[in-house]
């Protein structure tokens, strides 16, 4: 034996050795490998351990294919009192993991072993040897560890994916997407289908012509399978118009015989394939024999019209190119077979309502992860907030954006076709004056019997967007909300015949409105004569004021009549007493229009 070979079989002897790991780990590896540094390997004595390693891993499968057992179990004491006594195997990997976490060693060498450890194993011990990955998740996902080995890891389990029949080891090959479900994060761009690519490999065989002696109706079994090449590539039914119609008339020709056949609360539960003692099949069974059967369980229809309903939600879904979208027509009839099939859905037993609100749900959620990806799947994690150091005064060049922010920008990005958008007749544009005061003149016709609680004026938001709405297109209307509140500010031809009256002008208050106006404009001739005729200084401004408050009172005096005059005038008719009043009311108005005029131009003396 070889000083070589006597080294090996000390340190294997060493590594295996039982007792806790932390007492006997690094001292064995600064023993054998003797490093420069105390606790930490540098890369060729890192090499150097992870060859000692592999060999001796090599060696222990070896021994327990010999042997027959299971390699997780090969080594085993059976008087280990320890609950979770295991093999050689777990037990050096464990201390191999104990040292990568202390980062004592390289941290891939872990992955590295485990890669080689599955290569060597058959699918039998590849489960447990699984299950060891399984159980160290959390050690395995730490970042230190993580950093090294994600690659390593990843193409571990794809090479035991393709090792694997997609047919009989259907739980495998979900433990282990799972596992990498969570072992890698939402963000890792390896883990998303950024294309959209389909795998139109997964093809569903059929009969393709009659055999003897069949009980159901061919056509409609080659009719129903066909759909299939359809659900594997939805792409496909956009390329070409020709393939959508034939879809189309196929999936009719389904949904009708379901309409037809439909099934009972009975036939449901005892036919539905959904208990957990049930045999799961991961592809249908399609011989022509078993048509009649499929029909009547209730978790095959399932089946196919959760297969429609993603198909519709893949058509319709955004961020796709103008060749790829569908048609105006098409999307009427993606309407039509959506309703239809999720009515057979909510009345299809058991609990077909809440497996229809489930799907919807799940639907919805999945809007979210494309719109994720649209957006080039930006990371989850968000980092810490730095404090800003002292120094820090420089000020940063701002990030420019196309539209002037983050949120313009990216919702312009959001909208498939922005040009379009902008001319569409069903854009959402500032309403007419008219259309958005019919509620409420709706509200103020008695006829209605509408409570006033429940009147659109009781609504602030919707009176402050009206006024603003008639304050740009109807000046005449947003000036009667100082008489009439806001039920005046409603255009008048809106309003009922028997309370038009009540907020139409008044022809009189036109007519001293429009009075008014022609005062003002005949009195500025005579306010310029006025600034003519003006004196300058301050006392005589004065005593001009004197003399025209007591000319004023003069006049007042003796335009006051006596009371026999008065009883002279009583005795006058009805129409000389209405033709004075409307002679004071037009001299009322001069005199307004002048005073006006007066303070309008403060510089003018009289």
């Amino acid at each position: 034996m070889t000083s070589e070979r006597r080294i090996f079989d000390a340190f294997r002897d060493a590594i295996l050795q039982r007792g806790s790991i932390e007492s006997f780990a690094l001292k064995t590896v600064q023993e054998f490998i003797q490093p420069q540094k105390q606790t930490k390997l540098v890369q060729d004595e890192n090499q150097m351990l992870e060859n000692m390693l592999r060999t001796l891993l090599q060696e222990l499968v070896a021994s327990a294919a010999q042997s027959g057992e299971q390699i997780m179990q090969y080594g085993q004491l059976i008087d280990d009192d320890d609950e979770n006594r295991h093999g050689q195997i777990p037990h050096l990997l464990d201390v191999v993991l104990y040292l990568c976490e202390k980062e004592h060693v390289e941290g891939g060498m872990i992955f590295q072993l485990l890669e080689d450890l599955t290569e060597m194993s058959t699918m039998k011990n590849c489960k447990d040897v699984f299950g060891y990955i399984e159980r160290k998740q959390d050690i395995l996902g730490k970042q230190e560890l993580f950093a090294r080995g994600k690659l390593v890891m990843l193409r571990t389990c794809n090479q035991l994916l393709r090792r694997l029949s997609k047919a009989n080891d259907v739980v495998f090959c979900g433990r282990i997407l799972m596992f990498l479900a969570h072992f890698f994060p939402l963000s890792e761009r390896s883990a998303v289908n950024i294309k959209g690519v389909f795998n139109t490999s997964n093809e569903t065989k059929y009969e393709k012509d009659p055999p003897s002696g069949i009980s159901v109706d061919f056509n409609f079994y080659k009719t129903f399978w066909s759909l299939q090449e359809y659900f594997c590539n939805p792409a496909s039914l956009t390329s070409a118009s020709t393939k959508w119609q034939k879809f189309s008339s196929s999936l009719a020709v389904v949904l009708n015989t379901f309409d037809a056949q439909p099934l009972s609360e009975e036939e449901g539960e005892a036919n539905s394939l959904e208990e957990e003692a049930a045999t799961f099949n991961i592809k249908y069974l399609t011989s022509s024999k078993l048509m009649g059967l499929e029909l009547k369980d209730s978790s095959f229809r399932r089946h196919i019209l959760l297969q429609c309903l993603i198909l519709f939600d893949y058509l319709r879904a955004p961020g796709k190119n103008d060749k790829d979208l569908p048609s105006e027509t098409m999307k009427e009839e993606l309407k039509s077979c959506e309703d239809r099939v999720k009515k057979l859905l909510e009345i299809t037993p058991p609990k077909g309502k809440e497996f229809l609100h489930a799907v919807e749900h799940i639907l919805q959620r999945e809007k979210n992860w494309v719109w994720w990806k649209r957006d080039g799947c930006p990371p989850f994690e968000k980092q810490p907030i730095e404090k800003k150091s002292p120094n820090a005064g420089q000020k940063k060049r701002r990030q420019r954006w196309r539209l002037g922010n983050k949120e313009l920008s990216q919702l312009w990005r959001w909208a498939d076709q922005n040009p379009n958008a902008l001319t569409d007749s069903q854009r959402v544009r500032t309403p007419d004056i008219a259309d958005y005061w019919k509620p409420l003149a709706e509200d103020m016709d008695p006829s209605a019997g509408i409570e006033d609680e429940y009147h659109h004026k009781n609504n602030r938001v919707y009176c402050w967007k009206g006024l603003r709405f008639t304050a740009r297109q109807d000046l005449e209307g947003f000036s009667r909300f100082t008489d009439h509140g806001i039920e005046g500010v409603v255009p008048v031809e809106l309003l009922p015949p028997e309370i038009r009256s009540k907020y139409q002008a008044k022809p009189n208050e036109k007519a001293k409105r429009a009075k008014k106006e022609e005062t003002k404009t005949k009195g500025g001739p005579q306010e310029a004569e006025g600034n003519q005729i003006g004196v300058s200084n301050s006392e005589a401004e004065a005593e001009g004021g004197r003399g025209e408050a007591e000319a004023m009172e003069s006049d007042a005096i003796a335009d006051t009549p006596t009371p026999e005059e008065q009883q002279r005038q009583g005795g006058g008719s009805d129409t000389d007493n209405g033709q004075e009043a409307g002679q004071i009311d037009d001299a009322e108005t001069e005199e307004a229009g002048l005073m006006e005029a007066d303070l309008d131009h403060p510089s003018i003396v009289v």
